[in-house]
């Protein structure tokens, strides 16, 4: 396929697929598909594997370069509009989701992208990640659920307070 002939739905494709290559070739340099690996960088009490920091420090390094020559630009190269979060306080619901993702991560050794990364040792040592995988989506749904829950009675209680204030209840 010429990059030049492709519609913006096959280029924009074509990045993700190149971007995921990079991502995941990354990961199984890094080991960070092994969770003793990871579990290792985590142990500080024991036999402390500070290698990961190498893997942490280059990322950081070329986000801090990247991100701000990128946002320098009108458009993203391959959409119409950067899609940035606008969301810039850290509350409960930042904090209680950062928590359960590193305790996730502590026990399990695995986050999200490494498992998903391991499938492609099936039937070897991915293994894990079916049922790794699982639990996340689980998770996943359960705080969306708990989300729109939170929001719904949110909304009521605005209901309720609105109708007391114009004396209707």
């Amino acid at each position: 396929m010429n990059p030049d002939e492709a519609s913006p739905l096959e280029r924009a494709l074509l990045a993700a697929f190149g971007a995921g290559l990079v991502f995941g070739a990354g990961l199984a340099l890094s080991a960070m598909t092994h969770p003793e690996k990871v579990l290792g960088f985590l142990d500080l009490s024991g036999h402390w594997d500070p290698s990961l920091l190498l893997v942490l420090g280059g990322a950081t390094g070329i986000a801090g370069i990247a991100f701000p020559l990128i946002l320098r630009r009108k458009t993203p190269l391959l959409m119409a509009d950067f899609d940035l979060p606008s969301a810039t306080r850290i509350d409960r619901r930042l904090i209680f989701g950062a928590l359960l993702f590193g305790l996730g991560w502590g026990i399990s050794g695995y986050c999200p992208g490494p498992a998903v990364a391991l499938l492609a040792a099936l039937p070897g040592s991915g293994r894990e990640a079916l049922l790794f995988l699982p639990a996340l989506l689980i998770g996943s749904w359960i705080g969306r659920w708990s989300t729109r829950a939170s929001k719904a009675r949110s909304a009521v209680q605005r209901i309720d307070a609105n109708l007391l204030d114009r004396g209707d209840l």
